[in-house]
């Protein structure tokens, strides 16, 4: 593909090359470093006049220096006369601060979106975002894929007796995500109603649905400190499921998640490399891993070439 560079920024480097090497092409050079003063320096190593380029950064890790590294490479680009800048941000940071539930509350998320815009970006592609109205707060195209073809084709293809499991949400909110893939499965759906008393901190756990001498599958997008999951797996253990398996999109994984994780009844927890896994991983057996590379590698494919990217809404590229 001619007239495209594809650069990556610090926090996720393992998935920018795995994105290069499914493209056949070679990273971009960029020297990435901190000042002793922490301010973060860019150095765009090649040029990109006139070229289409995909900078592929995760929000994860250092979530706050990670972020201004973007924003001065997505402006870097723009100021060296690159034609078009797509930021690849397979996890959206500051995406659970999507509204104002409290009052004083900041919308965080759209100020992100505001800095990305006069940053420079002219096209967002993210994936599975946790709020997809945050698309709204950008007047910019944004292209939001989703993990639900590549986890489809995991439980096909890993777990046992599939035809016979449940999938369950963990919380009301992925109500919709849960039924959609419960449909495409053709298997039953069941709910887990939870009442907070404040933020990461669950008071009361209701299942609705029947999960006995079945398997569930508790699927959600993303997963921090793992309090929710863990309490989850013992209700429905409670409520006589054979095995309990979690499928996050975004294993942030946080404090004591791990922990948390080793401790409690589930089999396996299935997480995508939208963010890097290999220490937690290492920590702990349970963890497996879904490769999304693919499917953000068809996206900048199909972005580049002008073609349609909504094939990759339901399916797994090859």
């Amino acid at each position: 593909m001619p007239n495209i560079k594809i650069f990556s920024g610090s926090s996720h480097m393992d998935l920018a090359r795995l994105v290069a090497e499914r493209l056949n092409m070679e990273m971009g050079r960029v020297k990435l470093r901190k000042f002793s003063n922490k301010e973060t320096s860019v150095e765009v190593g090649e040029s990109v006049r006139g070229e289409d380029v995909y900078i592929i950064q995760s929000g994860c890790g250092d979530i706050n220096d990670n972020l201004m590294e973007l924003l001065i490479m997505i402006n870097a680009c723009k100021i060296a006369s690159a034609a078009r800048v797509t930021a690849v941000i397979p996890c959206f940071p500051y995406a659970r601060q999507d509204k104002k539930d409290k009052s004083r509350a900041p919308i965080s998320a759209k100020l992100v979106a505001n800095m990305l815009s006069v940053a420079g970006a002219d096209h967002i592609i993210t994936m599975d975002l946790h709020a997809s109205q945050i698309q709204g707060f950008f007047d910019i195209p944004v292209d939001n894929l989703f993990a639900e073809p590549a986890v489809l084709k995991y439980i096909r293809e890993n777990l046992p007796d599939w035809e016979q499991c449940v999938i369950v949400s963990p919380d009301a909110g992925g109500a919709k995500r849960v039924t959609s893939i419960a449909d495409q499965l053709n298997v039953e759906f069941a709910l887990i109603h939870k009442e907070r008393k404040k933020a990461n901190e669950v008071d009361s756990m209701v299942l609705v649905g029947n999960v006995t001498d079945k398997v569930a599958v508790l699927v959600d997008d993303m997963a921090d400190t793992c309090g929710t999951m863990k309490l989850a797996a013992k209700k429905l253990n409670e409520a006589g499921a054979k095995e309990v398996y979690c499928i996050f999109t975004h294993g942030i994984l946080s404090g004591p998640a791990v922990s948390r994780l080793m401790e409690s009844e589930i089999k396996s927890v299935i997480v995508t490399n939208t963010i890097p896994q290999e220490d937690k991983m290492a920590q702990c057996p349970k963890i497996k891993l879904i490769d999304i590379s693919p499917i953000l590698a068809e996206a900048i494919r199909r972005t580049h070439n002008g073609e349609s990217v909504s094939y990759l809404f339901s399916h797994v590229p090859l």
